[in-house]
């Protein structure tokens, strides 16, 4: 082969690979193609004809014997939603649902027609997924269809529906309260429908019988009482039994059962049980409910926990637990075991996103999974205690009787503050609320009759607080013209020992305006506490305000604003508003009194900032709140006028005049001072010689 002809190969091989790398498919062309061709073989395969065998139908005859139902015609019955079938003697008859179309079973056998070859292979599947179910179940398969139908309870405070699948509550409504949400007024209803799902688990070491499967038999036993049951025969049945009371937001469920050893083997040890629920939304204010929605729950002689209310948690608890809780603002859903749940508890709490179509209605997405102990042989294995109702202080602390000798500490689902501060709400704050309660006066005049009580228990520190000021204001002077005397650095210790000398000869205390007013700062917390998670202002009008619990709005917008959407809201609050206006009027009263504060022009404007950011921060809170603190700062205003009128400053000046020429026994903070002076001076020669030999 010469030169020429190689090189000519050479270039018709170059030619050819450039022709194929330049027409190739690229990867999603590659990728579309071969999912072309795996559905034409799908497609195929799908019209393939397909029946059922003579070994799968006697599979088939053999399972609705062992698992059916007797009818009254000596025939064994086993139907789901999508398939109905009977035996007589060996002889299976039946029906299969495929969508709107029904075969018989008969017609199975044999292989479809090419036209009806897909939905008669869909028939099929149906019948193959439900033997399989069946199979699955064994024991309880006879259970697994049947009507879905609901049982109520009601008394003057809850009206409950308890459905037949699953046979679980599966509606709750509190007949005293309204839900204000959505800008509509409605039933207060704590859960419905698929929002609320809770189940017992039975294990063994082949087969799992959850309860939210299966459809019960309601037995009304009375006008209190429902036993949903799942009878085996006539002596072997598993059964939920639940009793509402008169006069009582408290459920008593019961798992009841007889010969379930026949059924289940005694070796089960325990037994799961799985409750989640949607939290919906009831209040006008969304960000508190919001932020007052969590899954509580309470260890066995223990304390009470949480999960985060402001953002998705999940807690694995291996400790023994005595109640769980799903609340939200003002209402809660508390399970109370008679024992306790198993120290196998998973909780879970997930925010609902707020571009999600469910945060309209829902604000979280709780769940709990935990263990109970079971036996098969125990006729009554286990009962709990459900709670549906307010957060309200004294029926929780009325709920909260000793059981077994452990107090169940409902209280701890209101918000009421920090231990620190807490004891102040519980222990003073609530019970007056409470009792001006029942002077069956408007809400808004009860906050007004707690706030001059309040501020008449701090009338004390508040005087003690004015006068001292006053000391000082007239001490202003002289303290310049120390300032003034002893300039500098190098001069500070003395300027510090001529100041405090002053005080001490004028019998006056610079600490003594800051601790009262220190003293007064747990009231003010503890009110900020109580105020958000007061039940009893919830849809209680006072003036323009239609709700205390909630915002009051004068003027509203749609559009999202940056900043000012996320942080102030998408709407003005009046009393928010009046109180900041009130607060910016006290703190100019406050500087005028005390010109000190105007030589650091800095914080003058801190000072008036202040307000204004308050007004940022409250505007979302309850009205009931942003009143409280305008006429706290309204009746602290009128305070300032009056002592200014009680506490002249001339008198002030003579009276300290006085207590200067008598004499004063030095104290022993002044003796250190001293001394640390008297040290500092003396180092200070020290070190001047030193550098004099320098």
């Amino acid at each position: 082969m010469d030169k020429n002809t190689i090189l000519g190969l050479l270039l018709m091989g170059a030619v050819i690979f450039g022709f194929t790398w330049l027409n190739a498919p690229d990867e999603s062309q590659v990728s579309k193609s071969n999912e072309e061709v795996a559905k034409e073989k799908s497609s195929e395969m799908s019209l393939v004809g397909d029946s059922i065998s003579a070994k799968e139908w006697s599979n088939i005859v053999a399972v609705v014997k062992q698992y059916g139902k007797q009818t009254d015609n000596g025939e064994v019955a086993l139907a789901n939603e999508n398939v109905n079938l009977t035996v007589a003697g060996d002889e299976l008859k039946g029906s299969v649902a495929c969508g709107d179309t029904v075969f018989a079973v008969d017609d199975l056998k044999k292989a479809a027609a090419p036209d009806s070859r897909l939905i008669t292979n869909a028939a099929l599947a149906n019948l193959r997924t439900a033997v399989s179910s069946f199979t699955k179940y064994s024991n309880f398969v006879k259970f697994v269809s049947g009507d879905s139908t609901t049982v109520k309870l009601k008394n003057n405070l809850l009206d409950i529906d308890i459905a037949t699948k699953g046979g679980m509550i599966s509606r709750v409504e509190l007949l005293n309260y309204t839900a204000y949400s959505n800008g509509k007024n409605g039933p207060a209803v704590l859960f419905e429908n698929n929002n609320n799902s809770y189940s017992f688990v039975l294990n063994t070491h082949t087969q799992r019988y959850d309860t939210k499967d299966f459809y019960f038999t309601p037995i009304v036993e009375n006008d209190s009482t429902v036993l949903m049951k799942l009878e085996f025969e006539k002596s072997v049945s598993f059964g939920i039994r639940y009793t509402l009371p008169n006069d009582s937001y408290k459920v008593r469920m019961e798992v009841v059962q007889q010969n379930m050893d026949a059924i289940i083997p005694t070796n089960i040890a325990n037994m799961d049980f799985q409750w989640s629920q949607m939290v919906q939304r009831h209040e006008r204010g969304e960000m508190f409910e919001e932020r007052n929605s969590a899954l509580y729950y309470k260890y066995l002689g223990g304390e009470t926990d949480y999960l985060s209310e402001t953002s998705s948690d999940n807690e694995d608890i291996e400790d023994k637990l005595k109640w769980v809780a799903f609340k939200d603002q003002f209402f809660s859903c508390v399970l109370i075991a008679d024992s306790y749940f198993l120290g196998t508890n998973e909780l879970s709490s997930k925010v609902i996103d707020k571009e999600s179509p469910l945060h309209k209605n829902y604000m979280k997405d709780l769940s709990v999974s935990s263990q109970l102990d079971y036996s098969s042989s125990n006729p009554k294995p286990a009962a709990f205690t459900f709670f549906f109702g307010p957060n309200e202080y004294k029926l929780l602390d009325k709920y909260s009787e000793v059981a077994n000798d452990e107090d169940l500490e409902l209280t701890r689902l209101i918000p009421l503050g920090w231990s620190m501060f807490r004891w102040i709400n519980t222990i003073i704050i609530i019970p007056i609320f409470n009792f001006l309660g029942t002077l069956d006066l408007n809400y808004g005049i009860i906050i007004l009759i707690l706030t001059f009580f309040i501020k008449l228990i701090l009338f004390p520190l508040t005087y003690k607080s004015y006068s001292s000021q006053a000391k000082m204001r007239v001490l202003a002077p002289d303290i310049k013209a120390i300032n003034d005397k002893y300039p500098g650095q190098e001069n500070a210790l003395k300027r510090q020992q001529k100041t405090m000398e002053l005080y001490n000869q004028a019998g006056a205390n610079p600490m003594s305006g800051c601790l009262p007013m220190l003293l007064q700062m747990p009231i003010l917390i503890a009110m900020f506490s109580f105020f958000p998670s007061c039940i009893e202002l919830r849809g209680e009008s006072f003036l323009w305000a239609d709700d205390l619990s909630a915002p009051d709005i004068i003027f509203s917008w749609d559009a999202h604003i940056p900043f000012i959407s996320t942080f102030f809201g998408n709407h003005i609050s009046l009393f928010c508003l009046l109180m900041t206006a009130v607060n910016i009027i006290y703190t100019y009263i406050n500087m005028q009194s005390n010109p000190s504060n105007n030589s650091m022009p800095g914080m003058k404007w801190m000072m008036y900032l202040m307000p204004v950011m308050f007004l940022v921060f409250f505007n979302n809170y309850a009205a009931g709140l942003s009143y409280y603190y305008f006429l706290s700062l309204l009746i602290t205003i009128a305070q300032t006028y009056a002592f200014r009128f009680i506490i002249k400053e001339d008198k002030v000046r003579a009276k300290m005049a006085e207590n200067a020429k008598k004499p004063k026994k030095k104290s022993g903070f002044m003796a250190r001072l001293e001394e640390a002076q008297r040290q500092a001076q003396a180092a200070q020669r020290e070190q001047e010689k030193r550098r004099n030999k320098k």
